[in-house]
C-alpha cells in the first residue's frame, strides 16, 4: 500500500512538472518580445488664439497629418495612443482612421507605467504627444534623460523605440 500511495504521488509530481513545461513553451518569454513605439509631436496647431490652450491643427496641419498616415501605411500598428487635446486626438485621427484602431487617451503626466508597458508589450505602438512630452515619453522608456524638448517648430520628428526584454535602441527619423 504504501508503494502504491508513493507511486501515486511521485506520479501526480511528474504530471505537474510536465504541466508547467507546456506552459512555459506554449506562453512566450516577456523578455523574447519586441515591443515598437513611434512617438510623434502633433501637427501644426492654430496659434491664432494666445488664450486657447487647446487649439485644433491648421490647415497645414491637417495636412502634415494626413502624410502621417501615409507614413504609417505599412506600418502594422497595434495601438495608437494620444493625450486628451484636440491637436493629438486630430493628429492620431487620420492614422487611426486608416488603420481602423481607436485612438486611446494617455495621461502626458504619468508616462510609460508599468500598466502602459504590461499594454503594450510585443506590440507596436504609436504615441502622439507633445513637444515636451514626446521627448520625456522616449527618456522614460529608456530609464535615462537623453533628449530634451523639440524644437516648437518640429512637427516631422518621429521617434522609433525598439525594446526588447533590457535591450533599448532609438532612432530618430524626419518626415516632412
Amino acid at each position: 500500500m504504501r508503494y502504491l500511495l508513493l507511486f501515486s504521488v511521485f506520479s501526480l509530481f511528474l504530471s505537474c512538472n510536465v504541466i508547467e513545461k507546456e506552459k512555459q513553451i506554449d506562453t512566450p518569454s516577456e523578455a523574447a518580445a519586441i515591443t515598437t513605439y513611434y512617438l510623434i509631436r502633433h501637427a501644426e496647431k492654430d496659434r491664432t488664439d494666445p488664450e486657447n490652450s487647446n487649439p485644433n491643427l491648421t490647415e497645414a496641419g491637417v495636412q502634415r497629418a494626413r502624410n502621417w498616415a501615409s507614413f504609417f501605411q505599412h506600418i502594422d500598428l497595434d495601438k495608437i495612443y494620444a493625450t486628451n487635446f484636440n491637436r493629438t486626438q486630430q493628429t492620431a485621427s487620420f492614422v487611426a482612421t486608416k488603420k481602423n484602431i481607436e485612438v486611446q487617451s494617455y495621461n502626458p503626466s504619468n508616462l510609460y507605467d508599468e500598466a502602459f508597458q504590461k499594454q503594450t508589450i510585443g506590440k507596436t505602438v504609436l504615441v502622439v504627444g507633445h513637444s515636451n512630452t514626446t521627448p520625456q515619453f522616449v527618456n522614460a522608456i529608456l530609464g535615462e534623460t537623453k533628449y530634451t524638448d523639440m524644437n516648437d517648430n518640429d512637427n516631422g520628428s518621429v521617434y522609433v523605440v525598439s525594446v526588447a526584454g533590457d535591450s533599448k535602441k532609438v532612432q530618430i527619423l524626419t518626415y516632412n
